[in-house]
């Protein structure tokens, strides 16, 4: 595996910033991604669920900022919220509520924040 050794460093950043796990091709799922290189079978990926990818980017973006994210003050908490809501966070279910609880604030809140942009 020494010469496929580059392309599996090569999307390790990206599988880890999506929540994603890498594992061997022969122990793919029907709904994981095998990634091929060369004709050959190389890595499969597995996707995280929705809702385990928005844990997973809150998380990246506390430690992007280096503190947690409900001590961020308002307009920085906004700035999430109009992040996230570019990232189809809110589609998820329970997207509304998780990112509530992660930021200390109301789901009125994040609502009020995701309406402001809009008008």
């Amino acid at each position: 595996m020494s010469a496929d050794e580059p392309f599996i460093s090569a999307v390790k950043p990206l599988v880890d910033a999506m929540g994603g796990e890498l594992l061997p091709p022969d122990e793919a799922g029907p709904d994981d991604v095998v990634l091929a290189w060369e004709g050959a079978d190389v890595v499969a990926v597995r996707l995280p669920q929705l809702a385990d990818s928005l844990d997973h980017i809150l998380a990246a973006m506390e430690r992007k900022r280096g503190i947690p994210l409900a001590d961020l003050d308002r307009k920085a908490k906004q700035e999430v919220v109009r992040i996230l809501e570019a990232r189809g966070a809110f589609s998820v279910r329970h997207g509304v509520e998780t990112v509530a609880s992660a930021l200390g604030v109301s789901r009125f809140t994040v609502y009020n924040y995701l309406n402001r942009d809009k008008t």
